[in-house]
Formats: structure tokens, sequence, C-alpha cells
């Protein structure tokens, strides 16, 4: 099994109704940045592992599980359905709480390059520098498909009642790692056995489930709007880097209703930016070329 080179510690930060489970390596120096990374869609904080460990330079990392997802738990009662300002939000106020006013550097993976993408743009002094690892965004939509879009929330609500939108389970933690290779074949063998005990916990019944709620599977009632991300994208002050994998994963996913060239031209917005490829790579880059993205992360950080 995959042994971590830099252990990170725990703590729990109580905000917005959630006790927000944050992951760190490394402790805070004079004069320079925190380094946030914040994941994707069912995905935990811990999945950055493997990068953290590659990176040459030691320095104060802040990883945070997302609401419902990882450690991160509810206050209260759990919510039926997400919605996406929430992650600004609660990035914001984390922020709040972990740094201050300081700016910090800023790389997402997935869903979580999306929000870190937003929030560069809505917050542009908190940002010193910012990374964006494969955050596409969604395809383009119209106000004509609102009504629809409203109609399926809210039968998925409906499904959720029913407990008819539950996680897959698994016997034991292999059957989890197993479950890791198959959707990401590059994944090592030690790596999804170290992953998949990060990734799932065993419940009450000793079946292996998921860390993250069945209610991110409902769909948002709020349809895509480019136009918004666009103008965000434009206020962006920071340094942006754009990653890609060699593999097209956008095209394998949305099946051509949303391509990599339009990304392209969205990010193109961002006053700033540089664009890279990791080569021989799918989304999960950061498991598939640790060391390769960390070495691009770590330069482009590091420039002028």
């Amino acid at each position: 099994m995959y042994q971590a080179k830099r252990p990170s510690r725990s703590r729990f930060v109580p905000l917005r109704g959630w006790n927000h489970h944050v992951r760190e390596w490394g402790s805070p120096a004079a004069g320079r940045p925190p380094l946030v990374l914040v994941h994707g869609w069912m995905d935990v904080s811990a999945s950055w592992q493997f990068m953290v460990d590659a990176l040459r330079e030691e320095r104060h990392i802040i990883a945070p599980d997302w609401r419902g997802f990882g450690l991160t738990t509810p206050l209260g009662p759990a919510p039926d359905a997400y919605f996406f300002p929430d992650y600004l939000g609660d990035l914001d106020a984390l922020l709040d709480a972990l740094v201050g006013e300081q700016p910090i550097d800023l790389v997402g993976h997935s869903m979580g390059g999306n929000v870190a993408a937003m929030y560069a743009g809505v917050r542009p002094a908190r940002i010193r520098r910012v990374v964006n690892l494969e955050g596409f965004g969604l395809p383009a939509s119209r106000p004509a498909q609102a009504p629809g879009r409203y109609a399926q929330w809210l039968d998925e609500l409906a499904a959720q009642r029913r407990g008819d939108n539950g996680l897959k389970t698994y016997d034991d933690a292999d059957g989890v790692a197993q479950r890791l290779m198959k959707t990401n074949p590059r994944l090592p063998a030690g790596h999804a056995a170290w992953l998949a005990r990060e990734w799932a916990a065993p419940g009450p019944d000793g079946r292996w489930a998921i860390r993250g709620e069945a209610a991110h599977k409902v769909t948002s009632a709020h349809i895509y709007r480019v136009e918004e991300a666009l103008a965000i994208y434009e206020r962006i002050e920071a340094p942006m880097l754009s990653v890609t994998a060699s593999d097209d994963s956008l095209g394998l996913w949305w099946k051509g209703r949303y391509t990599l060239a339009e990304y392209h031209e969205r990010i193109a917005h961002v006053p700033r930016l540089t664009e890279r490829v990791i080569d021989d790579a799918g989304h999960m880059m950061h498991h598939d070329q640790p060391a390769a993205l960390a070495a691009m992360i770590e330069a482009f950080l590091a420039g002028d």
C-alpha cells in the first residue's frame, strides 16, 4: 500500500451550518502565501496526497473537504440538495477563519477548479495565483430549458425522499479500490488501496460507502449561464494556469454537447492566462501524473 511521505493533520472548523474538515501540511511561513487545494465532485481532500508528496518544497498547504464530502458533516439536518454558490460561500468563510486577509495560491480540480476560477473573479484581491485543473464548467444552456430543469430537480428530490437515489456500497476496502481502478485504469493498486480508505468508510452494516452524500447526485435546479461565467473570468486579476489532460475527458463525458475547443474559448477570457497539458493522464491527473503536475504547478507559482 502507498505510504504518505508527508502525512497530513486534521482540524475541524464549524462554519455556515457545517463542521468543515480541513487537512493541512506544513506550517505557515512569513511572507509566503498558503497554498489552498480544493477537490472535485465525489472526491475528498486526501486525494491531493500523491501530489503533495511530489512537491519539492515544504509549504503551508490547506485542503478542505467540501460540504457533504469526506469528513465534513452538517451541524443540523443534512440537506436534500446542494447549490454551487455555497461552495464559494464556504471557501470565503474558511479563508476568513484560517488565513484572514492574506492572499493565497489556489488550486482546484474539476468542480473545485470551477469554484477556484469563479472565486478568483469574485474575490480577486484574495488570490495571488490560481490553478484550474480541468474545471470546465458545464454545457451552455438556454432560458427555455429552465422549466424542465426545475421539474427534473423536483422529481429527483422526490426520489431522494423515497430512498431511490442511494450510492453503491462495497463489501470491503478492496472492493472500493477495485472500483477506483476500474474508473481510472492508470491508478496504481497501492495508491488505490490507500485512497480507498480515505475515499470511503464502513457503515453500521459493515459495508463500505463513499464519503459523499447521495444528495450531491440531485441535478442543480439552476441552468448554467455561460455569459455569467465569462463576466467573472474577465474580472480575474491573478495569473491563472489552466491545465488539461492528454485524454479528452470533456469529450468522453459530454459526447459532443460541450467540447474542449469550447472550453478553450471560454477560458481565454481570463486576462493573464497560461495553458498547459499533462501527458499520459486523464481527468484525475493528480493521481495519474502527480510528480509532473507538482513540478508544473510549482514552476507556475514561483513565476514573477
